[in-house]
């Protein structure tokens, strides 16, 4: 008889433990707090630098011409008030958003003014800073990518070695910088190759029929939705396990395929977290030093949850690995003589 009794295999981590040791993490050291909190001080009180100098007259250009071509009086008046939110959201745009992760994701800093992007502090109005050459707006466009991912990846760095206590056994900065900027290019590749034909495929649609456009819209709605839990945890591995930008990439499609239900549950939760406390956070006017606990509150929040979905990556990977391997010690194991 070859019977062979096999451990017993532990659950996987909890969401809510991995949360919890995440807050931990930035309460004992709220220093990690202080590379987002200064960006959205900067994004507050520091210069604007605009580009509605040089955008301006190309886009009332373009929506000269896109009226000329309306007949129908509500088609006009739409047009205008989109006209009016458009030179509106131009007006208030600042470059420096650009270092933010809502333009550098997957890896960058959360920022709290990046989204509203305010033009008013207690000390009066911003100083305006006006691009005055395409040239030099292209050259500040990429300059201040380049920095937020540079930054992103110091700052992923020092927050994955504090999570998880391997500062002596962490990703070196060189190596840290060279595989955010090589993911990010990756990301951008990606990004860039399935939007352009998605646009064309959804205005092809969109003059055949509204509804198939809506249903095209939907389908693309429950992909990017299956795709959410991997594309998040694609730089973990650069970070945890030291891992090439590729080699992370794959490790968080595998993580996610055995993993998914839990995982998809860790990220909403971290969305929940920080999409519902940036509305709390967003209730001081600009113009009030309120704002100051605002983004105060959204860098320990956000920091926390980064810090979060370290833990859980390390500690859902390590059970994943044992799982596999006693799955394959189930399989290896000589038939039960009877």
């Amino acid at each position: 008889m070859y019977a062979q009794k096999l451990e017993a295999i532990p659950p996987p981590p909890g969401v809510i433990g991995s949360l919890k040791a995440g807050f931990d993490v930035v309460s004992s050291h709220v220093f990690l707090i202080l590379i987002p909190l200064f960006l959205d001080l900067f994004l507050w009180l520091g210069p604007r630098l605009s580009v509605s100098g040089l955008l301006s007259p190309v886009y009332q250009m373009v929506f000269n011409q896109v009226r000329r071509g309306l007949t129908s009086p509500d088609e006009v008046k739409q047009l205008v008030v989109f006209q009016d939110l458009f030179n509106e959201g131009l007006q208030r745009f600042n470059l420096v958003s650009l270092m933010a992760r809502l333009q550098t994701f997957p890896i960058g800093i959360s920022s709290l003014l990046a989204k509203t992007m305010p033009v008013d502090n207690p000390t009066g109005s911003q100083n305006l800073t006006q691009m005055s050459s395409p040239f030099g707006m292209i050259g500040a466009i990429f300059l201040l990518i380049l920095i937020g991912w540079v930054i992103a990846a110091l700052y992923f760095r020092w927050v994955s070695g504090t999570a998880l206590g391997q500062r002596e056994l962490d990703v070196s900065i060189s190596r840290a910088v060279l595989q955010t900027l090589l993911l990010s290019v990756i990301w951008l590749m990606f990004l860039f190759v399935i939007s352009v034909p998605i646009m064309i495929l959804l205005t092809i649609l969109t003059f055949i029929s509204p509804a198939l456009a809506s249903a095209a819209l939907f389908v693309l709605a429950l992909i990017a939705f299956w795709l959410i839990v991997p594309l998040f945890f694609t730089p973990h591995g650069i970070f945890v396990r030291r891992q090439n930008a590729f080699y992370s990439i794959f490790s968080s499609f595998r993580m996610a395929r055995f993993t998914l239900p839990s995982s998809a549950l860790f990220v909403f939760i971290t969305f929940i977290l920080s999409t519902g406390l940036n509305y709390l956070w967003s209730v001081p006017e600009s113009d009030s030093w309120m704002t100051l606990i605002g983004i105060a509150g959204h860098a320990f929040i956000t920091t926390a949850l980064l810090a979060a979905s370290f833990v859980y990556y390390r500690d859902m990977n390590g059970w994943l690995q044992l799982v596999l391997e006693r799955l394959h010690q189930k399989n290896t194991l000589p038939a039960r003589r009877v």
